[in-house]
């Protein structure tokens, strides 16, 4: 039998998932006990990524729906291109921003008309040449020679490119979790050469300046200070159009929307930025011009979840832990950036062995994984009412920079499985 009881410590680590994702956890447990194979003595552990497409649609959906008029939504797919998430949302978003032309060619798999934006520091020729071929509606140009070689693919094609200048402000920046603009990057083109850049695609026939991309901080959890970026974007903007005299159509204020996973109830504050959003749009209006977000993260980490069931627990000098089949080399965020990732423990009755179950109550305890590395960690020094090998850990906001920013094929270990819910298709689909 399966028990519901799913007790634990309210720390800030704790993450009550939706019911229907708990369903769907003891849904993916029965069917692994019933699908044993007869000539196998063992059960498949659980371990999976559970995507909720219904509430991805729905949240999306909303967003669209609060941008003031003259405004756009696109979608990071860096932050996670699964086929399912990119079919899920390519009817409600605007378009797609994308950073590799294997994302592009992702996107094209499952809409050949959508809008798409082509970025990042490294185009490849061949990049620059298939994105052309896909279509996209803009590229991003990140330097003076990359604008000269998508000019000269444009010209060896017989095509006009529009491009967006990426421009890393000389300007005091909002902090995140990641900042790439206002201090030395890798990323867009100084500000202080953007006469010298404006200039060039104005010379080059191939290409039409349709505007300026601005993506300076990621994952900013300070609505009112993310007003005030885009509120600069705009000033910018605003100023090398008169300056130039420049008629574009586009400013890409970037993403940037953060998450907060040490505090999985604080929230970046969605309606403080829209009416801070509407109120500088309205005021500082571009003649002509349309202004694009591109956010990832924030549009699909609460729609995913990682389900990884407890395969021992253990005490080693003083320290309790408990191992997972899974860990790192499928979701690798936690450990990259130091965090614990949110979960909450679903307890399982079902015992398949003979001997006694190991089980521990009001233990902390460090969530490690099946590598073998002690850096495969997820969560450490958390504090649980009660734990047994069998129970299933679920981590929450794991639909963003999870599966594919890891290292899948470390030991070899099987993949986990991936598992949509979605009332389209009347049900749940499991890859």
């Amino acid at each position: 039998m399966l028990n519901s009881n799913t007790t634990q410590s309210h720390a800030p680590y704790i993450a009550q998932a939706p019911s229907s994702i708990v369903d769907e956890v003891y849904r993916i447990r029965a069917a692994e006990q019933a699908n044993r194979d007869p000539h196998v003595i063992s059960r498949k552990p659980v371990c999976a990524f559970i995507y909720d497409l219904n509430t991805l649609r729905e949240r999306t959906r909303s967003k669209v729906a609060d941008m003031p008029a003259g405004t756009h939504l696109f979608y990071a797919v860096k932050a996670n291109p699964d086929p399912r998430l990119i079919e899920a949302l390519a009817p409600i978003v605007d378009g797609f921003e994308t950073a590799s032309i294997g994302e592009v060619q992702a996107i094209r798999l499952v809409d050949p008309d959508v809008h798409i934006i082509f970025g990042g520091p490294g185009k490849k020729d061949i990049e620059i040449e298939q994105a052309i071929d896909h279509n996209v509606m803009l590229i991003h140009a990140e330097s003076v020679h990359e604008i000269r070689r998508i000019a000269w693919i444009a010209e060896q094609k017989n095509k006009t490119v529009q491009i967006l200048l990426r421009v890393n402000l000389r300007k005091s920046i909002p902090t995140g979790t990641v900042t790439m603009g206002g201090k030395p990057t890798q990323f867009g083109i100084d500000e202080v050469q953007i006469g010298e850049a404006i200039q060039l695609v104005q010379s080059l026939p191939q290409l039409t300046l349709a505007g300026f991309h601005m993506h300076s901080v990621s994952n900013n959890l300070d609505a009112q200070l993310h007003v005030e970026l885009v509120h600069m974007y705009i000033q910018s903007v605003s100023r090398w159009i008169r300056e130039y005299n420049l008629s574009i159509q586009y400013l890409n204020a970037g993403g940037g929307f953060g998450i907060c996973y040490t505090e999985p109830d604080r929230h970046f504050e969605w309606e403080t930025f829209i009416n801070g959003l509407h109120h500088i749009w309205n005021e500082e209006v571009l003649p002509g011009v349309e202004l694009i977000f591109e956010p990832g993260r924030y549009i699909v980490a609460h729609a995913g979840y990682y389900a990884s069931e407890v395969i021992d627990l253990k005490c080693n000098h003083d320290k309790h832990y408990a191992i997972l089949r899974g860990g790192t080399h499928h979701f690798r965020l936690p450990v990259s950036w130091g965090h614990n990732q949110p979960f909450q423990m679903i307890a399982i009755e079902q015992w398949d062995y003979p001997f006694e179950r190991p089980r521990q109550e009001q233990v902390t305890l460090t969530l490690a994984g099946e590598l073998c590395t002690p850096k495969d960690i997820l969560a450490q020094e958390v504090t649980l009412e009660q734990i047994a090998v069998g129970d299933i850990v679920l981590f929450s906001i794991a639909g963003a920079y999870a599966w594919t920013i890891s290292h899948h094929d470390f030991l070899s270990h099987p993949h986990p499985d991936m598992i949509y819910i979605d009332h389209h298709t009347g049900g749940y689909e499991s890859l």
